[in-house]
């Protein structure tokens, strides 16, 4: 697996970004989740780079938060954060990106960018909240009452802002993937003998 240098630069470039969508709304906070928009960047990150790289990006981003540069929700960071309940969600990104990736790199069409990105969207959501529920369970000190519904129940303050971006994600993946295929397409063209 070589990676070229403009691949090294996109990856860090998509590092960046989910630094960036993880703290430009995170002072909003639900249930202890934070409103982000590190989603919407994880299935960008899939459909622009495909599946290995944009894994790749989002690997990055996880590994720089846990090295301790504050990268996280809320300017967090560091090796602890492992134990928090909302670290599924970004473990969830590195599975989002490689298979909205996947699903792109065996039929790129407008639908399938759309249906991809709320694929996404699902995985980032079940494993998350998933995580969530456990570690609220096992290790971080549940709420009274707390349940897997009311995991549930927090997750839908968000739920309506992640489905219009995850569908905003996919309208303009599928625009840029396919301007940068006609822009390569005439390069060549005007590279062949006439």
């Amino acid at each position: 697996m070589r990676l070229r240098a403009l691949d090294i630069t996109l990856a860090a470039l998509f590092a960046a970004l989910m630094a960036i969508g993880a703290n430009i709304t995170s002072f909003i906070v639900v249930g202890g989740v934070p409103i982000t928009l590190t989603t919407f960047f994880s299935i960008l990150s899939g459909l622009l780079l495909g599946s290995r790289l944009g894994a790749i990006s989002m690997t990055v981003y996880a590994l720089v938060g846990l090295a301790g540069a504050p990268v996280f929700a809320q300017f967090s960071g560091g090796v602890s954060y492992i134990l928090s309940p909302t670290f599924g969600f970004i473990l969830s990104n590195i599975l989002v990106a490689y298979v909205v990736g996947k699903i792109i790199e065996i039929k790129a069409t407008r639908m399938s960018f759309v249906i991809a990105s709320l694929i996404g969207m699902s995985i980032n959501y079940v494993f998350g909240t998933t995580w969530m529920y456990f570690a609220y369970q096992l290790w971080f000190g549940a709420p009274e009452g707390f349940s897997y519904a009311m995991a549930w129940l927090w997750m839908l303050a968000p739920l309506p802002k992640d489905i219009i971006f995850a569908v905003l994600a996919g309208g303009l993946a599928y625009r840029i993937h396919g301007n940068v295929y006609l822009s390569q397409a005439r390069k060549l063209e005007k590279k062949m003998p006439a």
